[in-house]
C-alpha cells in the first residue's frame, strides 16, 4: 500500500503548529521529498526517516515556500556525511534556477560532496517524473504564479493512484492528475488566481470521479482550517480530511 507522510501543511504563511507544506512519498525499496521547506533533516528525524533514506526530491515549483529548505537538505546531507547520489526533479523554469542558487552558496567549493543530479521535466500532462520498483510518479503543469507540475502518483504493488494538485487554481492539468484517483491530496488556498478554494478542491475531486480528497497548503495562521472540511463537503460527498504536519496517508 502506499504511503505519504505529511512534513508540512500549511501555504506560504505557516502557523505555530503547520509547517510550509512538504511532503515523503514512502515505498518499500525507496523514499522520495517532495518539495524541501523549513529544516528537513530535522522534520524527516521527527517523522522517523533518516535523511539518508531520500533517493529523490521532486521540486515543483519556483517559489520560496516549496524550494527554501533545498539548499539546507544539500549541506546537511554532506555535512552528516551522506554519499548516495541524489536525483532532484523539476520543471526547468525551476531546475535552471536552483544550480544558480548553490552556485551562490558557492557548493562547489565542499569537499567530498555526494553524487547530485538536476533533471528538468517536461512539461506536459502524463510526463513521466521517474519509475522506480515502488512508483511510477508522473507529472503535469498546473495553473499558478510560475510554471509548477502537479503529480500522480502510482502505486505498482496494488495500482492505487494518488494525485497531488500542488499550488493551483482548477485547470486541465489538474483534471487529468485527479483523474479516478483513490485518493487526491489538493491545496485549498482560497480561490484566486494561481490558487482553489476548498469547495473547488471538492468540484475537482467530484468532476474527476475521485475516491478520497485530502486538503492541503490551507492557510493556518490565526484561522482554524477545520472549517475547510464542511466547505468542501458541498460539492465532494467521499470522504474528506484535513492534511495535518506528521500525518501518515495511506492509499
Amino acid at each position: 500500500m502506499g504511503k505519504i507522510v505529511i512534513l508540512g501543511s500549511s501555504c506560504a504563511v505557516p502557523g505555530e503548529n503547520n509547517e510550509n507544506t512538504h511532503l515523503v512519498l514512502v515505498g518499500a525499496q525507496s523514499m522520495t521529498l517532495i518539495d524541501c521547506a523549513g529544516q528537513p533533516v530535522l522534520r524527516l528525524r521527527k517523522a522517523g526517516i533518516n535523511f539518508d533514506q531520500i533517493d529523490n526530491l521532486i521540486l515543483t515549483h519556483f517559489h520560496p515556500d516549496h524550494v527554501y529548505g533545498a539548499p539546507m537538505f544539500l549541506m546537511e546531507s554532506w555535512l552528516r556525511g551522506r554519499k548516495k547520489p541524489l536525483n532532484v526533479y523539476g520543471p526547468p523554469h525551476c531546475i535552471e534556477r536552483m544550480i544558480p542558487l548553490m552556485v551562490a552558496f558557492d557548493w562547489d567549493t565542499w569537499p567530498n560532496l555526494f553524487p547530485i543530479q538536476f533533471i528538468p521535466v517536461e512539461e506536459q500532462e502524463g510526463t513521466l517524473v521517474f519509475e522506480n520498483d515502488d512508483y511510477r510518479v508522473e507529472g503535469a503543469p498546473v495553473k499558478h504564479f510560475v510554471p509548477t507540475l502537479g503529480l500522480r502518483i502510482t502505486d505498482k504493488a496494488t495500482g492505487k493512484i494518488l494525485a497531488y494538485s500542488c499550488d493551483t487554481e482548477p485547470c486541465p492539468g489538474d483534471y487529468w492528475l485527479a483523474q479516478n484517483a483513490d485518493m487526491l491530496i489538493h491545496e485549498a488556498t482560497g480561490k484566486g488566481f494561481g490558487h482553489a478554494s476548498a469547495a473547488q478542491a471538492g468540484e475537482v475531486a467530484t468532476q474527476c470521479g475521485a475516491k478520497e480528497l485530502v486538503l492541503i497548503h490551507y492557510i493556518s495562521d490565526g484561522v482554524d482550517p477545520t472549517r475547510l472540511i464542511p466547505e468542501a463537503q458541498t460539492t465532494f460527498a467521499g470522504p474528506v480530511s484535513l492534511a495535518q504536519d506528521f500525518a501518515i496517508l495511506e492509499f
